[in-house]
């Protein structure tokens, strides 16, 4: 079934309910979100002859009729490639180009750098404009007949150790990861909202898909982005509220006075992902907000998500101060199977550490072009994720980091993530990475980069007690540095290669 349907189905069913609204102004209901889709789906057929299977690249900062767009590409049958907007405009025409785009729809704020970047090849459409306008004038045609296993997205990483990749994915895929929401997450109705606040070329796009399957509510703030005392102007406005954020996000509010007078019984759920959330600030989220903090981990590879824990096994954890299960990902999600590997591929026992791998309909097919890598990272029927794991014997999965951040010292594995969630116990640390630093003696030795939080100054020699107090004295850093802020790539992962080589030279000549 095309995935276009979960729209058309929602606008037949709630044609009056509240589609899209800019604050509380309201722009499109269900019946002319649909509509749109519609006439824009004909458009990009008719009048641009893209034909199934034709890859369709989407430049755009969030805008009030993205989940539309992605709608229009999927009932004429083509393929959505979102694409970061935080992206140099070469960055993105490469992804253009990469992926055989025949067409590239911008915001108009992306549309100018674009238009010297992108070759002959890519049709450049900006919103708004007199192309544009002709598309969504176009009269609605039949839904396109797609098979379940035929491409309906390709996602590309965030491309931390050079060129990003496409990852594939299907229409199979995407249903697969809508329902595990559903089952996972919220049963959602149509007076549910969801708040647009971070990208909706990632995370925000994809959950919205649940969202619009049930008809809630997609509200879009005023700014176009995340701005703390807006979010808590949203929640006085609209009822039963779910908003995803990074870990970052989760702090900004906690600290900000601004949200300190939010009404948060009027949110449904806080979704957190994209980063490693550390039990520090969960446990913060919690005592503020209640169980309302839900945290899941996934890859591209595999869609939101692979694991999680929901808001009850999270607040139950909390509760009855069970650390290890605070500190680890959850539980895999309904129709995805998770283990952890040795270098060898066989399965490992419970509490061993190895390589978190993953099967089930929400992964990939295999990177875009990429053969070679693709039978290697599925190679026997597992998504081999890269990152380094243990689970335990009820199943909850505990991550310490990717396999390239592990830091060898003397023979022996430092895992930076435990490291990290000792120093964020101290409230004057913001944020942390713990990487590896060359040593002539042990190989290599721990390095603590570590920001200050806002008006504080750091007492290493007080973070070092922290450090022998819950942890192994192998394990605690022999180096530290502070920084005004830590290198991040576009989807907000911390880029750790980066510290190596900055940091490099100097590693090994003092403390």
């Amino acid at each position: 079934m095309n995935l276009a349907h979960l729209l058309f189905n929602a606008a037949r069913s709630f044609p009056d309910r509240p589609a899209v609204s800019i604050g509380d102004r309201r722009l499109y209901d269900y019946a002319a979100y649909g509509g749109l889709a519609a006439r824009l789906a004909s458009g990009l057929t008719e009048r641009l002859g893209l034909r199934p299977g034709d890859r369709v690249a989407l430049a755009m900062t969030n805008n009030a009729e993205y989940l539309a767009i992605l709608f229009a590409i999927w009932r004429a049958g083509l393929v959505a490639v979102p694409v970061n907007a935080k992206l140099h405009a070469r960055e993105v025409a490469y992804i253009a180009t990469n992926c055989g785009a025949r067409l590239c729809l911008a915001t108009p704020d992306q549309a100018g750098p674009l238009a010297d970047q992108l070759s002959a090849d890519v049709r450049l459409v900006a919103l708004g404009d007199r192309d544009w306008r002709g598309l969504v004038s176009a009269e609605p045609g039949p839904v396109a007949q797609v098979s379940s296993d035929d491409l309906a997205w390709i996602f590309y990483t965030s491309g931390t150790t050079g060129r990003p990749k496409g990852a594939m994915l299907s229409h199979r895929n995407l249903y697969s990861m809508m329902i595990g929401y559903l089952a996972d997450v919220d049963r959602l109705t149509p007076d549910d909202c969801f708040l647009h606040l971070a990208a909706q070329s990632h995370a925000v796009g994809l959950f919205g898909l649940s969202h619009i399957a049930k008809a809630t509510h997609q509200i879009m703030p005023p700014s176009g982005g995340f701005d703390v005392a807006e979010l808590a102007m949203l929640l006085r406005l609209h009822d039963s509220a779910t908003f995803f954020l990074p870990p970052t996000g989760l702090r900004r509010l906690l600290r900000d006075p601004a949200f300190a007078s939010a009404p948060i019984e009027r949110m449904r759920t806080l979704l957190l992902g994209a980063a490693p959330v550390y039990s520090a600030d969960l446990k913060a989220g919690l005592e503020f907000f209640g169980p309302r903090l839900w945290n899941g981990y996934g890859q591209g590879e595999s869609p939101c998500t692979i694991t999680a824990m929901s808001k009850e096994i999270l607040a139950d954890a909390v509760r009855s101060g069970d650390e290890a299960r605070v500190s680890s990902v959850g539980i895999a999600r309904t129709g995805v199977e998770v283990a952890v590997f040795d270098a060898d591929d066989r399965p490992l026992p419970p509490g061993e550490i190895g390589e978190v791998v993953v099967r089930g309909d929400t992964v990939m097919t295999g990177y875009w072009n990429l053969p070679a890598e693709s039978t290697a990272t599925l190679r026997g029927g597992w998504l081999h994720t890269g990152d380094l794991g243990a689970m335990d014997q009820r199943g909850f999965l505990t991550l310490l980091d990717r396999a390239k951040d592990l830091i060898i010292s003397g023979g022996s594995n430092i895992y930076p993530r435990e490291v990290e969630e000792v120093l964020l116990e101290d409230p004057d640390v913001a944020e942390v990475a713990v990487i590896g630093a060359s040593d002539p003696e042990w190989g290599e030795s721990v390095m603590a980069v570590l920001v200050a939080a806002p008006g504080a100054t750091l007492n290493l020699a007080r973070l070092e007690t922290l450090c022998l107090e819950r942890i192994a004295r192998f394990k605690r850093p022999k180096y530290w540095r502070v920084v005004d802020q830590l290198p991040k790539n576009s989807a907000g992962k911390v880029l750790k290669r980066e510290l190596r080589q900055r940091f490099e030279a100097e590693g090994s000549k003092s403390g």
